[in-house]
């Protein structure tokens, strides 16, 4: 038996790095597992350490472990036949990666990527690409989502690949550790990541004129091995995150700025809706809370119909 990292998973294949050798080869998984995970569309994700038998004759592999995740990014199915999809599992950060301009990325959309990784514990990150095209209202769009997600305490970047602006820093961030990328199509991930790690060579997309949005390059989440230490994980272009797992009582608990206000309320069991002596309410309407974010929150407390947000319709 050999201990081993997935770093792509196709459904019946999968690609595996076995680290006593380096060696990378194709797995198939145990059908036991494939039954145990049945909630999931994917028993195995990109990320998982996985113990693997070989076939010496054949060099193919079949994973008969999966060890246990420390954390994961996980989101509603599109697929209606099963529960959730695992995007990847064992992330040291995620990096939500937006732009305000062909195409622009809701806050919505960036609301629900946050919650789910402060869910699981996962340090989130933001960048904002494409900075050259933010010119006039633009400009002032780019200074919304920043005071927004600042205000909330996550760390933001500013980016453009063809100014080249802001790579280095990401290079730095990305030094040792195992991040991922999520994000729209078309915002820039894997053309970022190109010209961070040329070697890379990931497939890169155009931006549809009619609609300005992008086509979908990335099929699969695949992990990377970068030469300057650490490992990226590229993700398919997201239109929609649905919530999944997530306790509504415990949702102010995973926006930051709702949550350092809510031991203010006049009521331990405060939802933060309507109720009067509410704290953050007031905060809110003194503008330490940007509306824009208490606004998501209430519109997630209250539909019960996540299935909605599994298209662009909701921005």
């Amino acid at each position: 038996m050999y201990s081993g990292l997935v770093l792509r998973s196709t459904g019946g294949q999968n690609l595996v790095k076995i680290l006593e050798t380096g060696e990378i080869i194709s797995c198939a998984v145990r059908g036991k597992l494939r039954l145990k995970e049945s909630r999931n569309t994917n028993p195995v994700v990109v990320g998982d350490r996985v113990t693997v038998s070989i076939d010496n004759v054949t060099r193919q592999g079949t994973i008969e472990e999966i060890k246990g995740r420390r954390n994961y990014i996980i989101r509603r199915s599109t697929n209606l036949s099963k529960e959730s999809h695992i995007l990847a599992s064992n992330i040291d950060q995620v990096f939500v990666m937006a732009t305000v301009a062909e195409p622009q990325t809701s806050l919505m959309f960036i609301d629900r990527m946050l919650v789910t990784a402060k869910a699981y514990s996962i340090p989130a990150k933001i960048i904002l690409n494409k900075v050259d095209l933010c010119q006039g209202d633009l400009e002032g769009k780019m200074a919304e989502y920043l005071y927004v997600y600042e205000t909330a305490g996550y760390e933001c970047f500013v980016t453009s690949v063809t100014k080249r602006i802001g790579l280095e820093v990401i290079r730095n961030a990305l030094k040792d550790k195992v991040s991922m990328f999520a994000g729209h199509s078309g915002v820039g991930k894997s053309l970022l990541l190109n010209t961070i790690e040329p070697s890379l060579n990931l497939k890169v997309g155009e931006i549809s004129k009619s609609h300005k949005q992008g086509k979908h390059t990335t099929t699969f989440a695949s992990m990377h091995e970068l030469s300057f230490g650490g490992y990226v994980i590229d993700t398919p272009g997201i239109r929609a995150f649905g919530l999944i797992d997530i306790d509504r009582d415990e949702l102010y608990h995973f926006f930051p700025e709702i949550f350092k206000f809510s031991s203010e309320c006049k009521y331990y069991n405060c939802k933060h809706i309507q109720e009067p002596g509410c704290r953050v309410i007031q905060a809110v309407e003194d503008e330490e809370i940007p509306y824009s974010r208490y606004q998501n929150y209430v519109t997630i407390f209250l539909d019960k119909d996540d299935s909605k947000y599994r298209t662009d319709d909701y921005q």
